[in-house]
């Protein structure tokens, strides 16, 4: 007795006489039964009294209603035993065990973990017909039980968390006496009356998703999204795991924490949209219809519930903080983000969010990663008491509301019931533990101060599966009842008047937990990020249309930054490559044709380059940019602005100037009206061949020669027509004359004959006049001739 008596410390005393009682009439009876039974008793005796490891056969309770029942209730215990032994048991029943009250929430704690049997602990079992009988039991063979109890017949006493154990006794082959061969234990929370003064919860449910979405858009007008995969519509779909949350949540009282990326992406999936394959091809998309659907839900659950956004696409604040800072611009990322995520879900939901509250990852913090998530106009931050710990030695649990200076306030959530639904809840057994010990706990809280009203937070576990969107739905229907708990909204949390006595000081860096910083994006993962917004950046300014590049493209870089790539590095890396990859594919579709060697001949001409946009969009705001590898040999002009349409090309024309003959180098570069460098540089060669000087005195010779042909032959016909006046005068005289002067025009025809045949100058023949040069022809060029493409 005085062993048992130890095991009742800090229960209430109702509660202790009755438990005595039992374990007083227990201990006395069972000599008398080893005695009617011919077994030894001292066996019986340890099989009840004495603490002991792994039983034989596994005991499963799978569903316990109500949960918390009142006076006027029937109790039913459902559920399965499973013989793990190899011997048969035999003469077998299932009972409930009822043990003392539970004093504090480490007590709770302190059970839940305990997996052995001991009658102290335990109890004895509730007497009376409660019980199932199970004649045998088959090695690996399981069976199952239902066990009902009136509430009354537990002679339930104060108030208070009672352990509820679900025992199987029997014998086996080897033990031919009656032992206690598996037991299971949960809680029973007991509150026969209202609480005086109700403790407020507030209930996060989080709608947050993994990234679907690519960089990439088809070039038609409509921009049709290009999804990774078509995994999110398997979630939308009845069963999925966001319709679930959307479906059990929607008639609970929480506050609905949304991702605006996730938003974002079923509505671009309620529309066309297609499904990048593993070889780089796409294929139409068909889940419009579940998409469609789910927002329709959604949209009607927004407009009673409060909605929370985060930043777009859920940013990771602690790599920000310990990793981003150490690259120039990687933080100007999280205000665009939060402006984003306002618009995002008011045009989507068709309600305004609240954007002032920042989630770090587990609730974890320190002085950077506040710094970081009150920076873009988060006020509030959401954190555990796992990580802003109590110092203070308080004797219960405080409200979650701290100001934590610079007008911030921490909103701590309790570690304790935000964990409570990790792990497998798809098996009954689990998800009716968990609920039990989360309704627990709840009760235990306002059973720590009955008299003083505070306001906890349960912030629960990012992504959670369906089975525990299911658990928490049941647990938060469990409190329905609002017998020692009452809804609160988040934001009416945050307002909450702070403790005085509870902890406010936020935690240094250093202890930020190990296991989630080696989660972290790496410091190489924003450099990335940076390249490919600086790339980004300067690709804009040339586009007649940016936002057609910078929407897709912007918001892929702002997921390369999701708190959902924690666990996945790997994929985290190929997504960020395949954004950075995209956009260098699209900066070289605005490219320069390269030239072969050019040939001037003649001391000016133009030299064509040809500039090519492959874009579907038109392109401006850009220069082209010619520079002679010696200057003092071919000047090539000024830069020539570009102006390109969509899909088409443009000759770019510079007027050069030789000053010597020979082989120059020139390089053509594309640059922004700014003067930043667009693409890499395109060379080529230019062979020029000036005009010498001789040349010019041989032709300058030849236009002489013929001016003075010219002359000869009209003073000649001039004389021709003064002579036959002279004749006239001069009749025999004539006659003398005509002979010498037809002798010397003939002559003089003979020798033009003779210069033409010859090809002297003077001499009008076919092929006199200078020939034109073609493009890049490398045949002497008269002066001032262009060469033209």
């Amino acid at each position: 007795m005085a062993e048992a008596a130890q095991q009742i410390q800090g229960t209430r005393s109702a509660p202790a006489r009755r438990w005595l009682r039992r374990t007083a009439a227990a201990l006395v009876g069972m000599p008398l039964l080893a005695g009617l039974l011919q077994l030894p008793a001292a066996p019986a005796a340890q099989a009840d009294t004495k603490a002991v490891g792994s039983r034989s056969v596994d005991v499963s309770i799978d569903s316990m209603t109500p949960d918390s029942p009142t006076k006027s209730d029937t109790l039913t215990v459902k559920g399965t035993v499973t013989n793990k032994g190899s011997s048969t048991v035999t003469d077998a029943h299932v009972g409930l065990r009822l043990g003392p009250t539970l004093s504090s929430r480490s007590a709770i704690d302190s059970a839940a973990q305990r997996t052995g049997f001991s009658f102290g602990a335990d109890g004895p079992e509730v007497g009376g017909k409660h019980t199932a009988e199970i004649a045998q039991l088959p090695s690996g063979i399981s069976r199952s039980f239902s066990i009902s109890v009136p509430v009354e017949d537990l002679e339930l006493g104060s108030d208070g968390i009672y352990q509820l154990g679900v025992s199987i006794s029997g014998q086996t082959q080897a033990q031919r006496y009656e032992q206690v061969l598996g037991i299971k234990r949960t809680f029973l929370p007991w509150q026969s009356t209202a609480a005086k003064q109700k403790t407020q919860v507030s209930f996060l449910w989080p709608l947050i998703s993994s990234t679907h979405l690519t960089a990439r858009t088809d070039s038609d007008a409509q921009q049709t999204p290009i999804f990774r995969d078509d995994d999110l519509a398997a979630e939308l779909a009845p069963g999925g795991r966001l319709q679930q949350m959307v479906s059990l949540g929607k008639d609970l009282p929480v506050t609905w924490v949304v991702d605006p990326d996730l938003l974002a992406a079923v509505d671009a999936m309620a529309k066309n949209y297609k499904v990048e394959g593993v070889d780089g091809t796409t294929t139409a998309g068909k889940n419009q219809a579940v998409a469609k659907q789910w927002l329709k839900e959604l949209q009607d659950v927004a407009d009673t519930h409060e909605v929370v956004a985060l930043p777009f696409a859920d940013p990771d604040l602690a790599s920000l903080a310990h990793r981003g800072k150490e690259v120039s611009g990687a933080l100007g990322h999280l205000k665009p983000a939060t402006d984003l995520a306002s618009g995002t879900v008011e045009t989507i939901l068709g309600k305004k969010p609240r954007t002032d509250f920042a989630w770090p990852v587990e609730g974890a913090i320190d002085s950077s990663v506040v710094d970081v998530a009150t920076s873009a106009g988060a006020h509030n931050v959401i954190t555990r008491n796992d990580s802003l710990r109590e110092t203070g030695g308080l004797p219960y649990s405080p409200t979650a509301a701290r100001p934590i200076g610079g007008g911030n306030t921490a909103v701590v959530s309790d570690a304790r019931l935000s964990t409570a639904f990790e792990g497998d809840m798809s098996g009954a057994e689990n998800s009716t533990l968990a609920k039990q010990r989360f309704l627990a706990q709840t009760l235990m809280v306002t059973m720590q101060a009955p008299e003083k009203q505070r306001s906890i937070v349960v912030a629960p576990q990012r992504v959670p599966t369906a089975s525990q969107a299911r658990t928490m739905a049941e647990a938060l229907r469990g409190l329905e009842h609002d017998r020692w708990t009452e809804p609160l909204d988040l934001g009416d949390a945050a307002k909450a008047k702070p403790d005085p006595r509870a902890t406010s000081q936020v935690p240094a860096p250093a202890s930020y937990p190990r296991s989630l910083r080696k989660q972290e994006l790496p410091t190489e993962a924003f450099r990335v990020i940076q390249r490919t917004q600086g790339a980004l950046d300067g690709f804009q300014v040339i586009l007649s249309r940016p936002d057609r590049v910078v929407t897709p493209i912007g918001n892929a870089i702002m997921r390369e930054m999701s708190t959902s790539w924690r666990g996945d590095a790997g994929g985290a890396t190929t997504y960020r490559e395949s954004v950075q990859g995209y956009l260098s594919d699209l900066t070289q579709e605005v490219q320069l044709i390269q030239k072969s060697t050019q040939t001037l001949s003649g001391r000016s001409a133009t030299i064509p380059v040809t500039v090519q946009n492959n874009l579907v969009q038109g392109i401006e705001g850009m220069k082209l940019v010619l520079t002679s590898g010696q200057p003092n040999r071919l000047d090539v002009g000024k830069a020539q602005p570009v102006k390109i349409e969509g899909g088409h090309s443009q000759s770019v024309k510079f007027d050069t100037t030789a000053n010597a003959n020979g082989k120059v180098w020139v390089t053509a570069r594309l640059y922004t009206d700014d003067g930043t460098p667009y693409g890499g540089p395109m060379t080529f060669q230019v062979n020029v061949t000036e005009i010498t000087s001789t040349v010019m005195l041989v032709i300058a010779g030849g236009v002489l020669l013929l001016v003075l042909a010219g002359i000869r032959m009209y003073t000649q016909r001039k004389r021709a027509a003064v002579a036959p006046d002279a004749a006239e005068d001069s009749g025999s005289q004539e006659e003398t004359s005509d002979e010498p002067a037809g002798s010397g025009e003939q002559a003089t025809d003979e020798q033009e004959s003779d210069r033409t045949e010859q090809g002297e100058p003077g001499a009008e023949q076919q092929g006199d006049v200078m020939p034109d040069t073609g493009p890049e022809s490398s045949s002497a060029s008269g002066t001032g001739e262009k060469v033209d493409r």
